[in-house]
């Protein structure tokens, strides 16, 4: 029998936390129809955010990390849209990943695919998406890494 999404997550040792709430005038999340887009979410863990530039004081591996914990915050705002059924997901759609760099550092979907892994751990098959990974000059509260998403979801 599959594994649910709780068995992975519980597998990869991972507790979804409160989700974060808006920091302007927008929702975390829209649900419309089949689709829940999720709005950018920050490297958060407990309080505390990674910032920083990639490339300057930021390792990848650091980039890394930053971009697994917004997909942590990306799927606890799933489970908030979701009120708390994981498995009224159909798929991951879509992945945008932004990362603060340097105009030298080359290596963003290095960086994104700390949440690319993360996803598709949670999800297995159906979490395989879509994704583009950019590089900026700065992201809100000087985050090293953002990351929204697009999913498909059971009506």
């Amino acid at each position: 029998m599959a594994k649910t999404i709780r068995e992975r997550l519980s597998e990869l040792k991972i507790v979804l936390p409160q989700p974060a709430a808006a920091a302007a005038n927008y929702v975390p999340f829209v649900r419309a129809g089949t689709m829940l887009y999720i709005s950018g979410q920050l490297p958060v863990k407990e309080g505390v955010m990674t910032k920083g530039c990639l490339g300057k004081d930021v390792t990848v591996e650091q980039g890394q990390e930053a971009a697994r914990l917004c997909a942590v915050n990306i799927l606890a705002q799933v489970n908030a849209a979701l009120n708390s059924n994981l498995e009224l997901i159909v798929r991951c759609v879509r992945l945008g990943g932004f990362v603060a760099s340097t105009s030298e550092f080359f290596d963003h979907p290095k960086v994104v695919n700390g949440a690319s892994d993360l996803i598709v751990g949670a999800l297995g098959d159906a979490g395989k998406h879509a994704r583009s990974a950019v590089g900026v000059a700065a992201l809100p509260f000087g985050a090293a890494v953002e990351v929204d998403a697009v999913f498909e979801v059971k009506a």
